[in-house]
């Protein structure tokens, strides 16, 4: 990848994580990661929650967050939403959806979320590309 545009998509995701709250934005970048199938971003970013004082069983049940009762109606929310921006069908977030999300959030924070969940995919998509796989993020701790 061209590197003003990696450097670019970088500032993206480093002004929305500054601007959404430290568990939702794990919970979001590791959601999209595993809906997105890009390992490297799975491995990422389920360590970077666990050094945040995430708790292990909430990260485990990320991939199944509509049957888990691990989460709160924000949580859920948040993930939902990343559901729906993750895999965007022809006709976008549902309205409901987003009239959900509208009461729940700020226009700001909402906006924000929208951000951290677009860079997020943007990221995954490049680290699948690239083919990164989990071995770079083992190599570095053996």
């Amino acid at each position: 990848m061209a590197p003003d545009a990696y450097r670019l998509l970088i500032q993206l995701d480093a002004y929305a994580s500054r601007h959404v709250d430290r568990t939702l934005l794990e919970l979001v970048k590791l959601r999209a990661s595993v809906l997105n199938g890009c390992a490297f971003c799975v491995d990422m970013h389920s360590a970077d929650a666990l050094k945040a004082g995430e708790n292990a069983q909430r990260l485990f049940a990320v991939s199944v967050w509509r049957e888990s009762r691990f989460f709160t109606d924000t949580e859920r929310l948040a993930l939902e939403l990343t559901d729906a921006v993750t895999r965007l069908g022809e006709h976008g977030v549902p309205d409901e959806l987003w009239r959900r999300a509208s009461a729940t959030w700020s226009e700001k924070e909402l906006a924000d979320l929208v951000a951290l969940i677009i860079s997020i995919n943007a990221l995954n998509r490049l680290g699948v590309t690239l083919d990164m796989g989990t071995e770079r993020a083992l190599a570095k701790d053996l």
